[in-house]
């Protein structure tokens, strides 16, 4: 089944169906894993280039260059086959320039939370320009989730007080080198404001729904899991990791947690995202 055939079939609107027990279960389930795989497209995709590219490169082209090329490749691949709109491109984007600029100021030499050890020539500042497809990769998994599941949000937070939070958390991610970690106080101020935020999602032909705070959680515990793998095969480096590998620091689940909150703020005002999200008055 070609995707725009499975895309079709995964959103086909359905009536109630009479599943019930251990058959309902079974049914949502799949459908759930098949629509989780379906918006981790690019996700799986990038990061399938990421572990499999040799260390040595392919032919005469540098792994980090081999990765930049891919990545492209991919994004301009979905856009054609319309697996992306424009909007959303432009949303991605802006996840790839905002992750690129964390990025270079994190292996900064006064920094150096972590490092690109090998050699590139699409290096910026020291750090490769695929990096930012890192984060775009986030952000294109919450697009493409939001479609597939047709998504709506309830009880959210007025955008602008979700767009505060979200500054206050990408600048708590520099000025904690400076002026102290305020990222637990950021989180408290996240969790009053979301506290009866709930996300409704369809997984087959019945409304699902699951606190918001609880699935930017679970979000953030996989994307750390990938950030294991991916220093496992040495694409990047933090500093306890230069002799031997060891496992990332379970803090960094709480980083890439606040990253989704932040990435979600910019996904929810992309125009046909912004009238599914219900905010009391």
């Amino acid at each position: 089944m070609r995707l725009p055939e499975l895309d079709n079939h995964l959103l086909k609107p359905r009536l109630n169906s009479a599943l019930t027990g251990v058959a309902r279960f079974a049914v949502e389930f799949w459908y759930f894993g098949v629509k989780e795989a379906r918006a981790c497209l690019f996700v799986g995709l990038f990061f399938a280039a990421v572990f499999t590219v040799p260390k040595s490169g392919l032919w005469v082209v540098p792994r980090y260059d081999a990765l930049l090329l891919i990545a492209l490749a991919i994004q301009v691949w979905m856009v054609w086959t319309k697996l992306e709109t424009k909007d959303e491109l432009m949303a991605i984007t802006l996840f790839h320039v905002v992750g690129f600029a964390l990025e270079v100021f994190k292996t900064s030499s006064g920094i150096k939370s972590w490092a690109y050890p090998d050699f590139a020539y699409t290096k910026v500042l020291g750090v490769p320009l695929f990096a930012g497809f890192m984060y775009a990769a986030v952000g294109s998994y919450i697009i493409q989730a939001w479609r597939l599941f047709d998504i709506r949000v309830i009880h959210h937070p007025p955008h602008w007080m979700a767009a505060l939070i979200a500054v206050l958390i990408y600048a708590n991610f520099f000025t904690h080198h400076y002026i102290g970690d305020y990222r637990w106080y950021i989180a408290a101020c996240a969790l009053g404001l979301c506290a009866r935020s709930s996300v409704v999602f369809r997984p087959y032909d019945v409304e699902r729904s699951m606190p918001l705070l609880l699935s930017f959680i679970l979000i953030g515990f996989f994307i750390w899991l990938a950030e294991n793998i991916s220093t496992f095969v040495g694409i990047w480096q933090y500093p306890n990791q230069m002799g031997a590998w060891s496992i990332v620091h379970i803090g960094k689940w709480s980083s890439w947690t606040l990253l989704v909150i932040m990435t979600f703020t910019i996904v929810a005002n992309l125009k046909h995202i912004k009238h599914k999200i219900h905010i009391p008055v």
